[in-house]
């Protein structure tokens, strides 16, 4: 028998019913399948039982799949797809295989032969994106920046300087406990007249998404806190 597929699953992005952000479809598929590689399995426990896997957990098999795993160990993924079986793949939030390591299992079934099937869910880059009002027509994801201060502002400054010579809207990531720092090395380096749009805990019920100048982001400072962000920056 011919190997099974690999149906790329995205997940809410943040607490709630997986209804109220994930189309029917998706929800459809799930029950259907009995193995899943997820970044950390007591996440994806809780959202499979919240997506109505309630009572069915014990019977599912699950594989990790994240920063700590062996490349070699993703090889033998190979194996979870014989005699057609299907496969489900979860990251901890949104889309999986962006900015998150179930892309090595995607370029694995590129290479095996194995149909991978994206599904329809929500993306907080493409969501902040679309609710910033910057340029969205020409953008870069740039992920993660360094983490020490100095060299993190020298990478905000060059980040600027590509996005006002290509007039392009620059997308980056921060872990949520250095969101705050991130923002003020921003207000302190960039040019007054550079727009940033801030997108906190996007469709949870406390969502921010602002768009301001760094001038008036200094006149009106915000605290972001531990809460999933997205920075977009656009330079005048």
């Amino acid at each position: 028998m011919s190997n099974g597929k690999l149906y790329l699953i995205p997940t809410p992005l943040g607490e709630g019913d997986p209804a109220q952000v994930l189309p029917a479809s998706v929800l459809e598929v799930i029950p259907t399948l009995t193995c899943f590689v997820v970044e950390e399995i007591r996440t994806a426990r809780r959202f499979l039982s919240a997506a109505g896997l309630k009572g069915q957990i014990g019977g599912l098999e699950f594989h990790e799949l994240n920063e700590h795993t062996d490349p070699a160990q993703v090889e033998g993924f190979a194996a979870l797809f014989a005699d057609g079986r299907n496969v489900g793949l979860l990251s901890e939030a949104g889309l999986p295989a962006v900015a998150d390591p179930g892309a090595l299992l995607v370029a694995l079934c590129h290479r095996r032969g194995i149909e991978v099937v994206p599904l329809v869910g929500p993306s907080s880059l493409m969501m902040a994106l679309m609710a910033s009002g910057l340029n969205g027509q020409s953008f870069a994801f740039v992920g993660y920046i360094p983490a020490k201060t100095e060299e993190r502002r020298a990478a905000l400054r060059n980040l600027e300087k590509r996005s006002a010579s290509a007039r392009q809207t620059q997308i980056l990531i921060e872990t949520p406990y250095r969101n705050d720092s991130l923002l003020a090395d921003m207000l302190s380096c960039l040019g007054g007249n550079t727009r940033v749009c801030v997108a906190a805990n996007l469709t949870c019920p406390d969502q921010f998404i602002c768009t301001r100048t760094v001038a008036q982001w200094k006149q009106h400072p915000v605290t972001i806190g531990k809460r999933p962000c997205v920075f977009l920056i656009l330079s005048a």
